[in-house]
């Protein structure tokens, strides 16, 4: 069977035993703040596991694009140097909601596998939660049962905890699972050990294929287990294992769900990729970096696809670092030197073509991504090179055995310039020295508390007040709604504490879709006030934000959405839809939306896009979104159509966004603007008042952004420009031509500055004779340390390079004053650096505690800046002890 015909043999078996198929969720996560990513099927139906949203179905059955990475599923170190684990990877799933529990969901586990997939039943093992009394938990004796129907005894092993309690994270949805191993050792390894012993011991070739998890627990902040309202099956079998095992294989790298793209990276690369190698072998590596970017460009693409982009934080961050980490062996281990990763995507997306189209529909726009992160990386990997090689010289300034590269220096090319530690021990190596890693983990465990410490979040266990299944929300209809506190709890964030507020229904909108959550008032019978300061959602609940709980809790409560907040929001929301037709209309179809953020202020909307928009383009859209808030077009809002049917219409609809069954449609003429859209909106277009595009710029590779506002924003922003005109015009004495005269001064200004650089260069070619003959020879070394009078650092630069074109052997050290600010230069002849190891950017660095500053440069030219001025005579002075 190929991978196609797996894959779809798991959906029809689910299917023919009454399950629905719903469609893979993506694999960012935006609506939970425990999960980055999405990192198990049953991510998606959290809220219904927890009793906080009805399901829609009672069985659903599905493929789900996973990511683990980071937090309790960690696998980025193992990936490619095993052959089981993977970064991105496809989870088969099915699900009970209540519905079926552990007789239907072992029976058809073992009917899939044995009946429809024929696995020789001899190589399966599975395994049944043998009890916890820490946690109280008895024996599944229920499952162990119900195994024995189908499988030998021995081959039925008891799970501790660890391996047969399955939690999503360190809070949440739980409950013990039974899993299923299967064994593909060769019958004659087989028959020397029993298989038994190998589950669960890492042993490559006995692995677990299918999880069975019996969701019966939330765990709670504390560690308590509380009882869920209903009892679930989750169940999930890793795709990519599957495949391997019926294709007989011993590596899932070897399966046709990687080989292609493997083969392809080999012959790009000249080399051949072979499976057996292991480690200490001469090809060991190159296997291994054949599997990791095969895996990684997974990931990333994906991500990429579902929204996230690259970035320096968060999420954005994780997919960065795993792209990296990719090039890294790239470059590295299989010698490309130019970008090579973004070719692999369109291989990736006709691989997923019909199971997860929306790589396939954005695969340029990936790949155009991928190649500008590497590009990027290629850059840095330069400049984290030349600063090994520029500070590997170095003076006792790096402690006593000059042969070790501080653990500090290898930290801050990780940090700085995203060098792996192993690189930089491969680079010292290459140069005859070490690296001390004491120092690199020291450092690197100090930046990862102090992160830590920034970003604790101490969340509290929910109180709850009243049983309500779902939250209704009626801000689309009303600002004002009479409701209960149904639950709370408290927050405590850098020191500060709040509370959190579930009501059983409200008016307020929670951040989602880039539109801010509502800020307003919650209003007690009594007159107490309690201000909401946000409002989020987490899983499926919206939660409101406030700083105080109030006094009589049980009270009914009137909650009061800030008018002229939610009023100037509906206004920019409705204005990010006219911009967005607008911009299709302009720049052309494959605008697309990567991103937004609409708030009271001002609109912000990011967008595929691989060119700067031009002015004469932002005036066109700027154009055609004023007009049509000057035709006052009636809002059309459908509620509850299905997804189906508004996909059908021609409604936009966002990449990396998880719709359910039914959508709500947000129309503006219905041949202008149809959008999938959850948010608030203007009754009327010519409620925007006026639209002003204020600021276009690059994102990152082919995303640009617009930044917009709308109303009285624009209003005062138009007043603003016009005063400032009005000013210039002042200034200069109400010229008829008011752009010819500003440019005849920056003419003018242009000018002078020559005039007064030719005057600088005269001076320094004056000084340049007058130091040479300053010159005092030491131990050889032309020696010249003096105080210049110049007006800036570019003059001081040129000075240096002046004397060293007539001064042989020099070590030149320039002191000046910058208007308050001391400068330091240190020139140093080439010969002197190799010979005499003398290094210009460890002594400007000394040099300049004299003068309270920093600073570094190359081995023959540094330079330091400070703020105490008063220290020069003392730098001048300090310097001849380098050489004396």
């Amino acid at each position: 069977m190929t991978a196609t015909e797996i894959r779809q043999a798991f959906l029809d078996f689910f299917v023919s035993k009454g399950h629905i198929i719903v469609p893979s969720a993506p694999i960012v996560i935006k609506n939970d703040p425990t999960l980055m990513f999405t990192n198990a099927g049953m991510n998606q139906f959290k809220d219904i596991f927890l009793g906080e949203a009805p399901a829609k179905a009672p069985r659903a059955a599905d493929t789900q694009r996973c990511l683990r990475v980071s937090g309790k599923h960690n696998d980025l170190e193992e990936v490619g140097i095993d052959t089981y684990h993977h970064t991105m990877f496809e989870m088969l799933g099915n699900w009970s909601f209540g519905d079926y529990f552990k007789k239907e969901a072992i029976a058809w586990g073992w009917e899939l596998l044995t009946e429809v997939y024929k696995l020789p039943k001899d190589r399966l093992y599975v395994t049944y939660f043998e009890g916890d009394d820490k946690e109280g938990l008895e024996k599944d004796t229920e499952s162990y049962e119900l195994w024995k129907q189908y499988v030998d005894e021995a081959h039925i092993l008891p799970g501790n905890k660890k391996d047969n309690f399955w939690e999503m994270g360190e809070t949440g949805p739980c409950g013990p699972c039974s899993e299923i191993h299967y064994d593909s050792r060769p019958d004659s390894e087989r028959a020397e050990v029993n298989g038994a012993t190998l589950v669960n011991a890492d042993h490559d070739q006995v692995i677990e294929i299918w999880n069975i998890v019996f969701m019966q627990f939330n765990r709670l902040k504390d560690g308590a287990l509380q009882p869920l309202p209903a009892k679930h099956v989750d169940t999930g079998m890793g795709f990519e294992r599957l495949v391997r095992v019926l294709q007989g294989k011993t590596s899932n790298y070897d399966s046709d769900v990687f080989q292609p793209m493997i083969q392809f990276i080999a012959e790009k690369s000249g080399k051949t990729y072979n499976s057996k190698a292991k480690p200490g072998d001469a090809d060991w590596s190159e296997a291994v970096a054949m599997r990791v970017l095969a895996d990684h460009i997974r990931a990333v693409s994906f991500a990429i696809a579902d929204g996230q982009l690259p970035s320096n934080n968060k999420a954005g961050y994780v997919i960065r670092r795993i792209l990296r980490r990719a090039v890294r062996y790239s470059y590295q281990t299989l010698e490309f030197k130019d970008p090579f990763l973004n070719q692999l995507v369109p291989l990736l997306a006709e691989q997923f073509k019909g199971v997860f189209d929306n790589l396939y529909n954005q695969k340029d726009f990936v790949q155009k991504v991928v190649l500008e992160e590497e590009n990027s990386f290629l850059k840095t990997l330069d400049k984290g090179i030349q600063y090994l090689k520029n500070n590997i010289v170095g003076e006792s300034v790096w402690g006593d055995d000059k042969r070790i590269l501080p653990g500090k220096l290898a930290f801050e090319l990780s940090d700085t310039y995203g060098f792996p530690i192993d690189l930089t021990e491969l680079m010292a190596r290459e140069m005859g020295w070490g690296v001390d890693l004491d120092g690199f983990n020291k450092a690197l465990q100090e930046q990862k508390s102090r992160s830590r410490a920034a970003t604790a979040i101490d969340t509290g266990d929910w109180v709850v007040l009243k049983d309500n299944d779902s939250v209704e929300f009626t801000g689309y209809d009303e600002t004002e709604t009479v409701a209960h506190v149904v639950k709370y709890r408290k927050v405590t964030a850098k020191g500060k504490e709040q509370y959190q507020i579930v009501l059983d229904k409200t008016p307020f909108y929670a951040e989602s879709g880039g539109q801010v959550g509502d800020r307003g008032e919650l209003v007690f019978p009594d007159g107490e006030i309690v201000k909401v300061t946000d409002t989020k959602k987490e899983n499926g609940l919206i939660v409101h934000f406030v700083d105080k709980l109030p006094e009589d809790i049980d009270d009914a409560l009137t909650a009061i959405v800030d008018p002229a907040l939610r009023s100037q929001t509906n206004n920019n929301h409705s204005a990010t839809h006219l911009l967005h037709a607008a911009m299709k209309q302009v720049l052309g179809s494959h605008v697309n939306q990567k991103g937004s953020l609409v708030n009271a202020d001002y609109l912000r909307f990011d967008f595929s896009h691989f060119a700067k928009v031009t002015d004469e383009e932002l005036a066109q859209i700027e154009a055609i979104v004023n007009q049509k808030v000057r035709e006052n077009i009636p809002l059309k809002e459908e509620r509850s159509v299905l997804y189906a049917e508004a996909i059908t219409s021609g409604v936009t609809a966002l990449f990396g966004e998880k719709y359910g069954e039914y959508v709500r449609v947000i129309t503006f003429d219905d041949t202008f603007s149809k959008e999938l859209c959850g948010g608030t909106h203007v009754k009327a277009t010519g409620q925007i008042g006026f639209f002003k595009i204020v600021a276009e710029s690059a994102v990152a590779a082919g995303v640009r952004r617009i930044e917009a506002i709308t109303g009285v924003a624009a209003e005062v922003y138009i007043t603003n420009q016009n005063q400032l005109i009005d000013q210039l015009k002042e200034l200069l004495k109400n010229p008829k031509d008011l752009a010819k005269s500003v440019e005849n001064l920056l003419d003018e200004n242009a000018k002078l500055k020559k005039e007064i650089e030719k005057s600088i260069l005269e001076k320094s070619s004056g000084l340049k004779n007058e130091l040479a003959q300053k010159v005092e020879v030491i131990n050889g070394i032309n020696f010249i340390a003096q105080k210049v009078a110049l007006p800036n650092a570019e003059a001081v630069k040129n000075l240096a390079y002046q004397l060293k074109d007539i001064v042989t052997d020099l070590f030149l050290v320039l002191a000046a004053d910058f208007d308050g600010k001391p400068s330091l230069t240190v020139m140093i002849a080439e010969n002197l650096v190799k010979e005499k190891g003398l290094n210009a950017g460890n002594i400007v660095r000394e040099l300049a505690k004299e003068i309270k500053g920093g600073g570094g440069g190359q081995p023959f030219f540094a330079t330091a800046g400070g703020s105490d001025a008063s220290g020069l005579d003392a730098a001048l002075a300090k310097a001849k002890s380098f050489i004396g």
